[in-house]
Order: C-alpha cells, then structure tokens, then sequence
C-alpha cells in the first residue's frame, strides 16, 4: 500500500465561474489530463473539488475501476490515521470520510450574498429541507488568493454603516425611521458585542434583506444612475465601484444594498480570511484555494440565481462588527521548513500549507500525523517519500498524503518555483 498517490477531483460549472481557458479550474483540469476532462471555451469552470464529499467525490487516479477516495480510506483507515478516525468518528472518519473539503475557485460574477450554519442549525436544516441542506455538518471555512481577490465578508464598523445611511438616501429609505435611530443611538458605542447593539444592526440587515421590490428596486435605479453620473459622496466613493459591478451582474438585486453593509476586502496572492459559522459573505473576483469543513450547506439571500433562504440567514447570523482585517489569517513559518508558510485557522477539521519552492530547490515536510490533499498551482518537480519513492508532478496534479509520511518536494530545474498547496486535519 502507498502513502501517496495522485487522485481524479472533480469540476463544477456554475453560472459565477470563469469562462474556459480564463479558469484557473479548467486550467488545472486541462494540465493535469484530468480523466474524462474536454475544455469547453465557452463553459464557466466555477470550481474544482478534491475530497471525499458524497456530492462531488474524488477518485484514485491509477486504480483501474477508479475508485471512490473514500471507499480506498475506509479499506485503509491508517492512512487517515487513528487519532484522526477517532477525533473525527461523529463525521464519518472511520468510513473514510475526511473532516475536510479542499476546493479551488475561479470566480468571474459574485457569489451570493450567503452564511454557513453552525452544527446545531445544519442539523436542523438538513432534517427539514434535505433535498436543500444536504448535510448535517457545518462549514467553517477559509479563502486563500491565488490571483488578486476580492470579498466581501463580515459586517462593516458600525460607524461605518451609520454613515451611510445617513449620507446615501437610496439606502436609507430601506430602513424605517424608527431602526434608524435606534441603530444611530447605538453606533458609536465600542462595545459592539453589546446584545441591544447586535439587535439593532440585525434590525437594519433584516430590514433591507427583506424590502419589498416595489420600494428597493426603484432606490437601486436611483442610485446606479447617481453614480454613473459622477453623483458619488466622498463617503461613498469607496463602495461606488462595487455597486456599480454588482448591479451589472445582477440588475435589480437587493443584494447590491449589501455593498453598504459588509466589508469590501482586496486581498493579493497569498493572503487568507477565515468565516466561521453565521459571518455573512460574498466572494466577488479572483481565484483562491479554498478548504472548509466537509459541508455543501450554503444558506443564500441575494446576488444568486439560486434558492434564497432570508429568514434562516437572518436569524443564524452573529452580527459581529469589525473592520475586515479581523478576518484575516496570519500565515507563520511551517516549523523548520524553508519555503512553506502555514494558515492555521481557529477550528480543528483542517489547516493549510504554501509552499513556493524555487526552481532546481527542495523543501521538507515533516510528517503529519493525518491525512493531505495537494494540489500542484505553479511549476513542476517530483514528490519523494519513504525509501526513495517518488512522482512526477506539475501543475493541476492533486495528490492525497497519508498520515505519518513525511514527504520532500523537489523543483524542476530551470523553469517557474513549485507551488503546492496542501490541505490537512492534525489531532493536537
């Protein structure tokens, strides 16, 4: 049995994606020879999943009848590891399951203004709407760029938000009177974990999620009109562009008013942001790495084609409020390791490693007592581990690592740096 092995994940085209060769997803599929894989320049590659989720799941590449990642698992439980099998039996580990979902995603329309539920409500969810929420886990989940990204995510300061209903009419008219004054009375406070503070921004985010079309649609004309027009506020200048680029990609959308009430964060390559459970958010351009707890529970309320779902997501929010760096993750060092950094957020089910290793260098991985998903992003080289085995890779290759092998990445000489991002769940 061999620790490590390259593995067929899956794409997903979606309406948001990137178009064809445009798309780091189809980019990726179309290098690595992806199984079954024909580039379709006109088709949006939206996201690849690599994991053991039951909607989507990967395969063993060389296994003649390719099978499932997670039946192989389940017939070998060490690669998993036991700590993570027993840490982790309530998720499914001991079938084969892994607590994790690596993902990447290309992003050409904005994603929907959306949460994730905590365990207690996706179990609730799941029991009530199946076919809708079609799992019972919760979906913590962290965003790291590969190419120039941008998001929206957490709620603004409340000062901030105050602003602008004051300064922008458009917005303000979407907020009775009365949640207004009770927000404004309460905005300069620097407690915003106050309860009477978090009920009055619930009060305006409700109040604007669920604005008739009648009264919302008419602002949302006034106010593209306005700036296109070059009728933008010095206040408002910050947000004009993001309105302006979300009404075009969905005319007439409550959710463009979100641009007033969620941070608007640019983030470069190898930059990361976390949102737990009940964070309000909506990627809008770039491609990341993507990895979260194995889930596909997405509750929706605007900017989306699809199921919307208000009164869950009002209700299942934290309504923390804080500038958009409190999202950020902190990259550090990889313990000994020279070209890996690691993005270590707050919650167990997974952590995830960058290296850039340059080209004709090698780096060292310890081992990781639980199981990996990599994925080649930049250049070529070999994976080495135990007694001198080894793969060629290069980028799109996805490969699994078990539990307890360590593994040394070689760069090919000559050529671009090796970049791998690797997923993983450590028992601490």
């Amino acid at each position: 049995m061999t620790t490590v092995f390259k593995i067929i994940p899956t794409t997903q085209k979606y309406d948001w994606g990137k178009i064809g060769s445009f798309s780091k997803v189809a980019q990726y599929a179309a290098a690595s020879k992806l199984p079954g894989f024909t580039l379709d320049d006109n088709a949006p590659y939206a996201e690849l999943w690599m994991g053991t989720h039951h909607t989507s799941p990967s395969r063993l590449l060389d296994s003649p009848s390719q099978e499932k990642l997670s039946n192989y698992l389940a017939a070998h439980p060490s690669l998993i590891g036991a700590r993570v099998v027993e840490g982790f039996k309530d998720d499914g580990a001991a079938e084969g399951n892994l607590p994790f979902l690596f993902k990447v995603l290309a992003i050409e329309k904005a994603l929907s203004i959306q949460t994730h539920p905590d365990k207690e409500t996706a179990r609730k969810l799941h029991a009530e709407r199946p076919n809708v929420y079609k799992d019972a886990n919760h979906k913590p989940e962290m965003a790291l760029a590969l190419t120039p990204f941008q998001a929206m995510c957490g709620f603004l300061p409340l000062a901030r938000i105050a602003d602008y209903l004051v300064d922008t009419p458009e917005f303000a008219a979407l907020v009775p009177q009365a949640i207004q004054e009770r927000f404004l009375s309460v905005a300069s406070t620097e407690d915003s974990t106050d309860p009477k503070v978090k009920k009055a921004l619930k009060e305006v985010f409700s109040a604007v999620m669920t604005a008739e079309a009648s009264l919302f649609q008419p602002e949302l004309e006034k106010l593209i009109a306005r700036f296109k027009s070059g009728g933008a506020k010095p206040s408002e200048k910050d947000v004009r562009d993001l309105v302006v680029r979300l009404d075009s990609q969905f005319p007439g959308d409550i959710g463009v008013f979100c641009a007033f009430l969620l941070n608007h964060l640019s983030m470069n390559p190898g930059e990361a942001i976390f949102l737990a459970a009940g964070e309000p958010h909506a990627y809008v351009s770039g491609d990341i790495v993507e990895c979260m707890a194995t889930s596909d529970n997405v509750i929706r309320a605007g900017l989306t084609p699809k199921l919307r779902d208000v009164p869950n997501l009002v209700a299942g929010l934290t309504y923390n409020s804080a500038h958009a760096s409190e999202h950020l993750v902190a990259p550090r060092p990889f313990q000994s390791s020279s070209h890996s950094t690691l993005y270590d957020p707050p919650i167990p089910e997974f952590s995830v490693l960058r290296a850039v290793v340059p080209a004709g260098g090698a780096e060292s991985h310890r081992p990781i007592d639980g199981p990996s998903i990599a994925i080649v992003t930049g250049g070529r080289g070999t994976v080495e581990w135990g007694c001198r085995e080894e793969l060629d890779i290069s980028e799109g290759d996805v490969l699994f690592i078990g539990a307890g092998e360590g593994v040394e990445l070689r760069s090919a000489s000559g050529g671009d740096d090796l970049v791998v991002h690797r997923a993983f769940v450590e028992v601490k």
